[in-house]
Parts: structure tokens; sequence; C-alpha cells
């Protein structure tokens, strides 16, 4: 039987298979990993050439290995080089909103406006949201900041008749949730979806991704207290700088 790592969100021996071979780029990939745990967080990493010296493998080599820390979310991009990133944002599942989740972890919440316009509403849409079909709704398109950085696109919809001066009233800055309950707008329950998926071309280029990076993408249908449709959520983070948690009751 495998052994239990130490640390339970270690994989089991290591990533070694039962055979014993582990290929040259995983055996390169875990001594840069703990090169990053010395250097620490937005630390320089030596060029991919020094890395192929120093662990005695080929640059393609190097390179698989910091593609696949940079998918996961261990270095990131800066200008040329790379660098040690900090740990990713842990954001609960639940009906609270994002500047709650990143201020939570000593983090500095922002948005980019991209859009916010009145559309008549396609049928499946006035479904979800409790209205009839070419009622005019809200798409709102902002871009989500952690520390001036990058790392989602969130998309809400929400009917021009629950929030008819949105467009006027609402600073796109901050959190849509707090506009909400000064309003006493009063929050119910919700359901949410969460996958993985690509961005688009578009999307990738909001976020500032290359379009090969993984996303989470996270559909949310949320309830006010009375239990009617309130918004239509659809928010994508990036892969490699977030994780979900949830707290699971009998």
């Amino acid at each position: 039987m495998p052994a239990i790592p130490r640390d339970s969100t270690a994989p089991v021996r290591a990533g070694v298979p039962e055979h014993g071979r582990v290929p040259k780029y995983y055996a390169v990939k875990t001594a840069v990993a703990a090169l990053l745990d010395e250097l620490g967080t937005g630390a320089a990493l030596p060029t991919e050439r020094d890395l192929a010296e120093r662990f005695g493998a080929a640059r393609e080599t190097v390179r698989q290995a910091l593609r696949e820390l940079l998918l996961e979310g261990r270095v990131r991009r800066q200008g040329r080089g790379t660098v040690v990133a900090g740990p990713k944002l842990a954001q609960p599942l639940s009906l609270a909103s994002y500047t709650e989740g990143v201020r939570r972890q000593g983090m500095r919440p922002g948005r980019t406006l991209i859009g916010l316009d009145a559309h008549p509403c396609p049928p499946m849409l006035a479904g979800e949201l409790g209205v009839e079909p070419g009622a005019r709704v809200w798409h709102m398109e902002r871009v989500l900041l952690a520390d001036d950085e990058r790392v989602g696109l969130e998309s809400t919809y929400v009917a021009v008749e629950r929030l008819p001066h949105l467009d006027s009233e609402f600073d796109p800055d901050s959190s849509f949730y707090g506009y909400l309950r000064e309003r006493g707008v009063a929050f119910g329950d919700g359901d949410e979806r969460l996958e993985t998926v690509l961005a688009t071309p578009r999307e990738a280029l909001l976020i500032g991704t290359p379009p090969a990076l993984p996303m989470l993408l996270l559909h949310r249908l949320s309830r006010d207290a009375e239990g009617r449709p309130l918004e239509r959520v659809r928010s994508l983070y990036r892969g490699d700088r977030f994780s979900f948690t949830a707290r699971l009751e009998r």
C-alpha cells in the first residue's frame, strides 16, 4: 500500500509511480518546487539555462516543469522572468461577496468595469430570473482584482425592474452585494455550480492570461428572502490563483 503523506494535501508517495520510474521533467519539477520554498514569495527564479545546468536537464525538460508549476499557481510570469507566486486565494462557496472573501485573506479587492448595459432578456435567462422574455435586464461585466492583479471576470444579470437605477447609483468598483444590502434587499438562498473550462480568447485577453490556462467557472443563481430570483452570475476565476472551500454538514 502507498504510504500516507504527512501533509494530507500532498500526492501519495510524492507522485512516484508504483514501478518507481520517475519522468525527468517531474524530478526537475520537484527540485524546483523545493527551491521555491527556499526563495519565498516574489523572489525571481534563475533562468531556464541556469536551472538546466543546476539540475543536469535539458532546457525543454525545465520548460515543461515550469509550465506545470505555472498552471498549479506556484510561479507566475513577471515581465520576461518568472517569480515565486503567493498562496492561492481560498474563496468560500457561499452567498458572500467576492469583496468579503478577498479581504478575509488580507488582500485588497478591486474591479474594473468592462460594461453595464440593459438588454432584452432572452428566454432561458428570463426563466432563471423570473421575468418575461424580452424584459429589460442589466448585464454588468467586471474584471476582478486582488491587490491590483487581474484574477477573474464576472458577469452579473439582474432585472432592471428590481434595480432601475443601477447604472447611475452603483459604484462598479464596490461590492454589488453591499449595494443590495443598502437598499434593503435580503438574500435567501442560491444554487451554484463549479466546473473547469478554458477561457475564450476575449476572456483571456481581459484577464491577462494565456488561453491554455485552466479556469474555474462558477454559475450562481441567487434568490431573495422571499424566494424570488434575484441575480444570475457567471464568474470566471484563474485556476492558478484560486481555490474554493465549502463547509459540509449532515
